[in-house]
């Protein structure tokens, strides 16, 4: 064979394999074209993956706690499980609306000065701080926390004189405290209160009769609620203290000391309190002169007692 004829034939051999190795059908390990269901298929999977990751990144094992909730700090019920801080009760001495006879429950006239307190008012109040003294209520010091009423902040600031407690620790109370509103009563004569004791010891949704000078009508239960509130305020806001609470009227008193107690909200009259007297705080027990007549008496739920 001629040098020429080799080269020719060589030259056209490494054409032909060039253009065999150019087509992908000839390739060994070309990729091919995955079929419709083939791509569904890898889509599907790849869905699931995403979802299950996502559910193992975000699940959220639920909280426990050692506490009932009931019993968490600032959710207060009557009678409660237990009290944070020390309290003294304190009703402040006789105004003098209190020393002409008169009814006078309309917070409108609350800081006036025929609500302050009355001569006898004042020696009655110095007699409490006396006995708060005495009974050691603010060795330790100790917060007063009066009705903004004008006889409640007067007693309170001798209790804080006679006891040596800043005035800083005065905190006036706007409307928790406030006396019960006696409604149609509103400037009638002491004595017809009994008439509204004899409603309250039938039921204590039952309302004075209403008037409209401004005086609300309060039944026991809406007195109930209103020293709830303040008492779930004070656990809230304090904790190992001793808080001297001192109201213009009896009512918020023996209504609060009840609940606390879990007495018969229907017989709340039965804990009194005379203008001046102070009382410390006992959940466990109830004065024995004071104690129901019967054991219907004891509220398991009050103010639900019906």
């Amino acid at each position: 064979m001629k040098t020429g004829e080799s080269t020719v034939k060589l030259k056209m051999l490494a054409a032909s394999n060039t253009r065999q190795i150019a087509r992908p059908e000839s390739l060994p390990h070309a990729p091919a074209t995955p079929p419709a269901d083939s791509v569904k298929l890898i889509n599907l999977r790849r869905r699931h993956l995403l979802t299950a990751l996502t559910l193992s990144f975000n699940f959220n094992p639920p909280l426990t706690t050692s506490l009932p909730v009931a019993a968490a700090r600032g959710l207060f019920q009557m009678p409660p499980f237990r009290l944070s801080n020390r309290y003294f009760l304190v009703r402040a001495g006789e105004s003098e609306f209190e020393s002409m006879g008169v009814i006078n429950t309309n917070p409108v006239a609350k800081t006036s000065v025929d609500s302050g307190l009355s001569e006898r008012g004042k020696k009655q109040a110095v007699r409490a701080a006396f006995d708060l003294k005495r009974m050691g209520a603010c060795d330790k010091s100790c917060w007063i926390w009066p009705a903004i009423t004008q006889r409640a902040y007067q007693t309170a600031e001798i209790i804080a004189s006679v006891n040596g407690v800043n005035r800083s620790l005065i905190v006036p109370e706007y409307s928790f405290l406030d006396a019960r509103g006696l409604g149609a009563y509103e400037g009638k004569n002491l004595e017809s209160i009994s008439e509204i004791y004899a409603l309250d010891s039938i039921s204590p949704n039952n309302k004075p009769p209403p008037v409209d000078d401004g005086t609300p009508n309060e039944s026991v239960a809406d007195v109930f609620v209103r020293v709830t509130q303040l008492m779930s305020i004070l656990e809230t806001q304090y904790s190992g203290d001793t808080v001297v609470i001192v109201s213009p009227d009896s009512d918020n008193l023996t209504v609060l000391q009840a609940g606390l107690v879990g007495l018969d909200l229907r017989r709340h009259r039965d804990l009194s309190f005379a203008p001046g007297e102070v009382r410390f705080v006992d959940t466990n027990s109830i004065p024995t002169y004071k104690q129901p007549a019967s054991a219907v008496y004891k509220c398991l739920n009050p103010p639900n007692c019906n």
